[in-house]
């Protein structure tokens, strides 16, 4: 049997030595994803003030409802809170998910042949760890259905995240993709911060259903295992930071700019008639498209900006005007003022305090 890792071993450099060239090319987390995993440590009796010390988030983040978070800060949390309880769960089923589990779930996982494999030998795992939440796929010619089965009275949507994420996150990773959700059903009653799971989950993410569920496309179970235990020793450095956030459609014209953006200093990105040409279509087509998923290119830039900004407040030594030049602002005065309208708070209060 692998040797048992606990969770401040197998993330400890997460802690450590933040690489900030690689962190800061992510996306960004809501603070009451934070607040979520607090509460669940705050039940337990463990105070928060440690936790958010270890997660590098100064305590005034939380002060404003559109605070945010890097992946980094958050996946620290992550880590900080299951050492705090002895619990990769949370303490969110009344059997706890001891420290090392997700480790040895990846070595049961490792050696399957495909997708399908992989699923199964998952959810039996987890089935051996949890009591109350158990994950049973369904798998057809039209679609993957992973079933959240729970227990009595609904969880709440915190809780279905993090238990889907730990198997999602595990299943994308093993076949070297990034596999669609394409539904998610919940039994829950729709939180306020609904749009962040959204884009954790899907557009289509519903709530108050009759049963649990979230649906993969079909072909996912065919996909092979491409992972060895090389790559596994990587993947467990960085994780949950490296699987934590998910864009709501990786095929989507936004995501596709937003790859393109990242590949460019923000003081050089391109006006949209530019990226509209390098993407073989009008600029009207461009506008338009994004429409459709809700979006506009500044809207894209500016979210982009502020989460760049996020990491590297909270994950190098730049100070705010060198970091507001990087980003393309003229002035520091107003890189400060962008950042408060983005997130509610100073560029300062991400600093991490200590």
């Amino acid at each position: 049997m692998p040797k048992t890792i606990t969770l401040t071993e197998r993330f400890g450099h997460l802690v450590t030595t933040p690489s900030p060239k690689k962190k800061i090319e992510r996306d960004s987390i809501s603070v009451s994803l934070v607040e979520a995993a607090l509460q669940c440590a705050l039940k337990r009796g463990v105070a928060r003030e440690g936790l958010l010390a270890a997660a590098g988030i100064a305590p005034a983040t939380l002060d404003s409802p559109r605070a945010r978070v890097s992946p980094v800060q958050y996946g620290n949390l992550w880590n900080a809170t299951a050492d705090a309880l002895d619990d990769e769960f949370f303490g969110q089923d009344t059997h706890p998910m001891r420290r090392g589990s997700f480790v040895l779930l990846c070595h049961a996982a490792l050696s399957s042949r495909d997708g399908a494999q992989a699923l199964g030998r998952i959810a039996n795992f987890m089935r051996l760890v949890l009591d109350d939440l158990r994950f049973e796929p369904d798998i057809d010619g039209e679609r993957v259905r992973i079933w959240l089965a729970d227990k009595g009275e609904p969880k709440t949507m915190f809780a279905y995240a993090t238990g889907f994420i730990l198997v999602y996150g595990l299943l994308c990773w093993l076949v070297g993709r990034r596999i669609p959700v394409l539904a998610a059903h919940m039994r829950c009653a729709e939180p306020v911060d609904s749009d962040e799971y959204r884009l954790m989950f899907c557009n289509d993410l519903r709530f108050h259903a009759a049963r649990s569920f979230v649906d993969l496309p079909a072909d996912c179970a065919e996909l092979p295992v491409v992972q060895t235990p090389a790559t596994l020793k990587r993947f467990l450095r960085d994780a949950p930071a490296n699987f934590i956030v998910k864009y709501r459609n990786p095929d989507s014209l936004a995501a596709r700019i937003r790859t393109r953006l990242r590949q460019t200093a923000p003081t050089d990105w391109p006006e949209a008639e530019s990226i509209a040409a390098a993407l073989h279509m009008a600029e009207a087509t461009l506008r338009r498209r994004l429409k459709q998923e809700g979006l506009t290119y500044q809207t894209i830039k500016d979210a982009l900006r502020r989460d760049l900004a996020i990491a590297r407040l909270a994950h190098t030594r730049e100070t705010i005007p060198q970091i507001a030049d990087a980003l393309g602002f003229a002035e520091p005065s107003a890189f400060r003022r962008a950042f408060r309208k983005w997130t509610g708070v100073r560029p300062a209060d991400y600093r991490r305090e200590g």
